[in-house]
């Protein structure tokens, strides 16, 4: 389990500002298979299922862990596939609260 996984989200108010480039090398060795976009600004990964119904069951968890941690991704959802974007958007880029989200939707991935 990741350490990530462990943590919980802090409400990034006023003041709070983005992970250096250095920070968020460090935090993306702990999300593997989740990519770092080109502005820095936005982690993503792409997940695969057999069927619209499994993908339907990850969609509803990744907004149960949303609705816990008060920190939303964005998603791109089809019949067999979802796309999960995080992104701190008080701050314009990431935070640590991204990248403990994006470990625990990864630990979602053994419920294929």
């Amino acid at each position: 389990m990741s350490d990530l996984q462990t943590k919980r989200c802090i409400p990034c108010e006023g003041g709070a500002k983005p992970l250096s480039n250095d920070e968020i090398k460090k935090l993306q060795d702990a999300v593997p298979g989740w990519e770092t976009s080109a502005s820095g600004t936005e982690i993503s990964r792409r997940f695969s299922f057999r069927n619209f119904y499994v993908t339907m069951g990850f969609v509803n968890a990744i907004a149960w862990i949303a609705h816990q941690e008060n920190h939303h991704p964005d998603m791109e959802v089809g019949f067999n596939y979802c796309t999960v974007r995080y992104s701190t958007h008080a701050v314009k880029g990431l935070t640590e609260n991204d990248f403990i989200c994006a470990a625990k939707v990864s630990a979602l991935e053994m419920l294929k």
